[in-house]
């Protein structure tokens, strides 16, 4: 018997299987900045049909029911903290730059016969500048601020935590939408018939990018932040 209807928010069904992530990024349905509501009203905005989404859902439930490996959700706020930084802040702090020459170069290229591939360059330089800022924010201030929240929960420490977090959620909102106009100029990394290597290349790691970004914001916004202000 499945634990999951059709209201069953987004944000909560990621939390508890996170391979529906993927189903829900096929979907385009929104679990991380947007995933506070209920699966019958996100397939509803998208005129997809909520019973077989959530028979999706279901199906995902069982494959995985068994799984083993350690989720992030169950761990605690310390270990979810350092879980967060070194799968998720290691690689943006690697690929983003290492991605950038590629883009540039795809520009410079195609630009001509593709004029979108002008606006992936300055989105791609946009989410770079916004992430690389964002996760050193998070390692730097906000981080330890938590970690020492969760040592000292008094309202001192609370007041100070509060807005850090806030405007970490806002960061993720701006990072989110960079991300969804990536997605559309791009008609979902569709490659077009004369796409060289270097096009499949970025298509391809742009979309890896959106994947890691998207898991990354929902553990933060759903799981970790979550868990803060339940115990401020």
């Amino acid at each position: 018997m499945s634990s999951f209807t059709l209201q069953s928010h987004i944000s909560d069904i990621v939390t508890s299987i996170p391979q529906t992530a993927d189903l829900f990024r096929s979907l385009r349905i929104d679990f991380c900045c947007g995933g506070k509501v209920p699966l019958k009203e996100a397939a509803i905005q998208l005129q997809l049909d909520p019973a077989d989404v959530l028979e999706k859902v279901h199906s995902i439930e069982i494959k995985f029911a068994n799984y083993q490996e350690s989720r992030p959700a169950s761990l605690k706020e310390s270990e979810l903290i350092e879980y967060i930084q070194q799968k998720h802040h290691v690689f943006l702090r690697e690929e983003l730059p290492a991605l950038m020459p590629y883009v540039t170069k795809l520009a410079r290229v195609h630009g001509e016969n593709h004029p979108e591939l002008i606006r992936v360059q300055e989105l791609f330089t946009d989410l770079k500048k916004e992430l690389l800022d964002h996760t050193k924010d998070e390692d730097e201030h906000v981080f330890p601020l938590i970690l020492k929240f969760v040592d000292q929960p008094d309202y001192e420490v609370a007041a100070e935590l509060a807005p850090h977090v806030s405007e970490l959620e806002h960061e993720h909102a701006q990072a989110g939408s960079l991300l969804q106009e990536l997605r559309e100029v791009t008609s979902d990394f569709t490659l077009p018939d004369d796409a060289c290597g270097t096009y499949q290349l970025v298509y391809k790691r742009l979309a890896m990018l959106e994947k890691d970004t998207f898991e990354h914001i929902h553990l933060e916004n759903n799981v970790l932040f979550e868990r803060i202000r339940a115990a401020m």
